[in-house]
């Protein structure tokens, strides 16, 4: 992680900035370079049609000018620390979209983004913002709750090791070697999950003969050899492997809250088209569930709908 650039997404609407201190604390483990990236936009400037496009412009600068020089008194502390630290305030009325043009056009490893707690439920929200980046931004997506990274903690890396196709396997492997790599430099413990299904209910009411309980067990042993397998070659202790009965987005949140898991790492589908809109059910799903940070990855198929 040395040496790779950082982009901090800046909530303008809040006070603390969770994103930011993840940011630092991971830049100044792995010696990384951060960017402070702020969209902005206000539509009443854009309407104001008593007044001439030159002062319209000129409004909208004093505003981005305004806006950086926060970012600088944001940083003032972390340039202070011995951070590289840079900045980029864009005016743009879709956020995400600003957001992916920045990596597309920079040399960006990682986008860093904090999430927003529903006051009332407790719970977190994603915003439409979190899930177009989730979708369709180019490099891995860290998505910040409110909580502390502990020393010794523990980094949950979320696998299918059921699929055969190579796209899969390479994003395990993916997933596996960053989850390694970013424990190395906080000082946590790696852990595989994979979750696999039970016996189909339906084939044990119409075969009364047939053994559900033969059947599981050797569905979980054939999880069992191919995580120990990817566990070994990233060199993970078999013991910190979890084969768990259930539907992913049941057993990731599960296991990640009995592990206090800081972070969670997972893999969202790969998809063109109309079904663009979607990073599947399961990733979906899995990511409503936690409460604790998240890193998102692509296939290395991928192709970022914003791309030329």
């Amino acid at each position: 992680m040395s040496s790779e650039r950082f982009l901090v997404v800046i909530d303008p609407s809040r006070d603390d900035q969770p994103a930011l201190e993840r940011a630092a604390h991971l830049a100044r483990c792995a010696g990384a370079r951060l960017t402070l990236f702020l969209s902005i936009f206000d539509f009443s400037y854009e309407m104001t049609s008593m007044l001439s496009q030159e002062e319209r412009d000129a409004m909208r600068n004093g505003v981005v000018t305004q806006r950086r020089k926060w970012l600088e008194q944001l940083a003032e502390p972390l340039v202070a620390d011995g951070l590289d630290v840079n900045f980029d305030v864009v005016w743009h009325n879709r956020p995400f979209e600003s957001i992916i043009n920045h990596v597309l056009n920079n040399d960006i490893a990682y986008i860093i983004k904090s999430t927003h707690a529903h006051d009332k439920l407790k719970s977190v929200i994603f915003t439409p913002t979190d899930w177009h980046l989730l979708r369709k931004a180019p490099v891995p997506v860290l998505l910040v709750k409110e909580h502390d990274w502990p020393a010794d903690g523990n980094i949950l890396a979320a696998v299918n090791v059921a699929a055969d196709d190579e796209e899969h396997q390479e994003l395990n492997d993916r997933i596996v070697s960053n989850a390694v790599k970013l424990a190395t430099v906080i000082d946590a413990r790696v852990h595989l999950v994979n979750g696999y299904p039970g016996t189909p209910v339906n084939i044990a009411i119409e075969l009364p003969d047939f053994d559900a309980h033969a059947y599981n067990q050797s569905i979980k042993q054939h999880h069992t050899q191919r995580i120990e397998a990817l566990a070994e070659r990233h060199g993970i202790d078999h013991k910190r492997c979890h084969v768990l009965e259930g539907l992913p987005e049941d057993v990731i949140p599960e296991l990640a809250r009995e592990l206090d898991a800081e972070l969670v790492m997972l893999g969202t589908v790969g998809r063109s088209g109309l079904s663009a809109a979607l990073i599947g059910n399961t990733a979906e799903h899995v990511i409503d569930s936690l409460n604790c940070d998240l890193v998102a990855f692509k296939p290395k198929s991928f192709v970022c709908p914003l791309a030329d």
